[in-house]
């Protein structure tokens, strides 16, 4: 309750202090216009335009409040097939989402990672800490897919790799979900990468699956076995949670025409590096030739997009 606050107490502080500088600034625009000075009118009008840019983002995330959207995040990369080049690709889709994370104020913990025989990744899970992580971050679950010239071969040939993400909500004391213990099968194994001595003796990595749905975690970002299974527990209610929110969309764009383009698991964003620079994303049609700043992290604009689309969706699925 004290974060809920601290954030209504923020947003309220936000916009009344965008309501006072819009004021001063539109009184200054009309002094310059008055005195005839241009360089003061052209930083009202900067400031003015900084103020629409906050107001913007205050509005986006008004759409962000769907029952799990203020909570943390687990987020899931998987490479696609293609071998090195697609890790590759699946490390800097890691790397990307890690750098977004930051720049938003949020904590990344990794909670598994399955190196490549020579680069990059071929799975790895993160979980993003911070208010309205799932919010954000859940309009990326789906295939993403990249071309550029593979710095793997040797002939400089234009390659295709593609590699999925998924994310699910960390699941808070407010949603309760029950697990059978009979429906799961519990696995323990060596932990893989850094660790000594401690890695190689003990089977401290833990894997959990759901019979029922076929859902497999895995964690090993603790030495500790027992705090492993608690963390594999949550993440396993949290990827049952997000699969039942998953289904009732689904039903609820079943007469919406453009489900096609927004079903989970598609194809969601192409990232072009040759012959051109272009990031573009398939269901809002958002592009920018700024693919260097999108790899760095600067996804807000495409997640604003996309969480415009999803409430478009529904209000049309509902018929208005």
């Amino acid at each position: 309750m004290l974060r809920e606050r601290g954030h209504l107490d923020a947003l309220i502080g936000g916009y009344e202090k965008h309501d006072r500088d819009y004021k001063d600034n539109l009184e200054l625009a009309e002094m310059a216009e008055a005195e005839k000075d241009d360089a003061m009118l052209a930083e009202a009008e900067k400031a003015l335009q900084q103020v629409a840019d906050a107001l913007a983002k205050l509005e986006v995330e008004s759409l962000l409040s769907g029952e799990a959207d203020a909570n943390d995040c687990f987020m899931e990369i998987n490479s696609g097939a293609g071998g090195t080049e697609s890790q590759d690709w699946a490390e800097m889709l890691l790397r990307m989402y890690v750098r977004w994370a930051g720049k938003r104020g949020y904590r990344v913990e990794m909670l598994d990672e399955n190196r490549g025989e020579e680069a990059g990744i071929k799975s790895a899970t993160i979980k993003i800490s911070g208010h309205n992580a799932y919010g954000w971050a859940k309009t990326e679950s789906g295939v993403h897919r990249l071309v550029r010239i593979s710095p793997y071969d040797s002939n400089a040939r234009r390659h295709t790799s593609f590699s999925s993400v998924w994310v699910y909500p960390v699941i808070d004391d407010k949603i309760d979900i029950q697990v059978d213990e009979k429906d799961i099968q519990v696995d323990t194994m060596r932990s893989g990468g850094a660790g000594g001595q401690h890695v190689n003796k003990t089977e401290s990595c833990v894997r959990f699956t759901h019979l029922p749905t076929g859902i497999v975690v895995k964690c090993q970002t603790s030495r500790s076995q027992h705090a492993n299974r608690a963390e594999a527990m949550q993440m396993l209610k949290a990827r049952l949670y997000e699969r039942e929110l998953r289904i009732r969309e689904e039903k609820a764009n079943a007469l919406n025409a453009t489900k096609t383009d927004n079903a989970w698991g598609h194809q969601i964003r192409s990232y072009v590096l040759h012959p051109y620079q272009m990031v573009k994303d398939l269901r809002t049609e958002y592009e920018t030739s700024d693919s260097a700043g999108v790899l760095d992290g600067n996804l807000d604009p495409f997640m604003s997009a996309a969480l415009a689309d999803r409430v478009k969706g529904k209000t049309e699925a509902m018929g208005g």
